[in-house]
């Protein structure tokens, strides 16, 4: 039950048209989440959490993903769908008028989503880690940031990054995406008193073991401010970016 549905629920007991007993049936029969047989579907996260469910699309049938998209729809106005192929898209946009494929980012968007303000930064250290850093920059527009991106701006010419520093100076998060050995969150956090999201991407060479090089190189940042999620994971980064500025934005006078 939304917290729409419930503030209607109580209007119409203040105005007798249900007794007691019948509200405290209906607010109790609602057990927050939706059961479609196959899945269970989380209607109260929003409320919880003050994002919605987000759909994985890996090895779900194109009944499944309409299914739980439409409830999901139907319930907040918008649906974020993770790892999705083409032909996923194809499905969900004759279903959905609104869907938006977001094919370097491996992204579904039904709806606008939320408003957006505060500022979030999206930096790669190269151009190979930009379907990463886009699940991240998608992921944080549709929960409500404003987001942009500055690509290509790693340690092997770090004087790129410099030339951007003003812009990132406006941002309440940033996330720095990198590959090979993954220092630029590092050289990030010791420049700019922001918080600041590390993401190791899978894009090097031999000993860089499939993000692994970065990812230990960034838990082991000397830089203070510096947080870290999985290897690839960009659609973690934009959520936790998401948090972030929403609680600066909700602080701000």
């Amino acid at each position: 039950m939304t917290r729409e549905e419930l503030q209607a629920l109580l209007q119409e007991f203040r105005k007798d048209n249900i007794d007691v007993q019948k509200l405290c049936s209906l607010i109790l029969s609602d057990r927050g989440f939706e059961d479609l047989g196959h899945t269970k579907v989380d209607t109260s996260r929003q409320d919880r959490t003050g994002f919605p469910e987000v759909v994985y699309c890996k090895n779900k049938t194109d009944e499944e993903l309409l299914q739980i998209s439409g409830e999901l729809y139907r319930r907040n106005g918008y649906v974020l769908l993770t790892r999705a192929g083409p032909e996923q898209a194809h499905v969900l946009q004759e279903q959905f008028t609104d869907a938006v494929f977001h094919e370097r980012a491996g992204l579904i968007t039904v709806g606008k989503g939320m408003e957006q303000r505060g500022l979030v930064s999206v930096l790669t250290g190269g151009t190979s880690d930009i379907p990463v850093a886009e699940e991240a920059a998608v992921t944080a527009e549709i929960f409500g940031c404003h987001v942009q991106r500055i690509f290509d701006v790693g340690v092997a010419g770090i004087h790129r990054l410099f030339s951007h520093r003003d812009q990132i100076e406006k941002s309440n998060v940033i996330v720095a995406a990198a590959g090979m050995e993954g220092a630029l969150p590092s050289v990030v956090g010791g420049l700019f008193p922001i918080p600041v999201i590390g993401v190791p991407t899978s894009v090097g060479y031999g000993t860089h073991f499939g993000g692994i090089t970065p990812l230990l190189t960034m838990l082991n940042s000397c830089a203070p401010g510096v947080s870290v999620v999985n290897i690839d994971n960009g659609f973690g980064a934009g959520y936790l970016a998401s948090l972030i500025n929403r609680k600066i934005e909700d602080a701000s006078p």
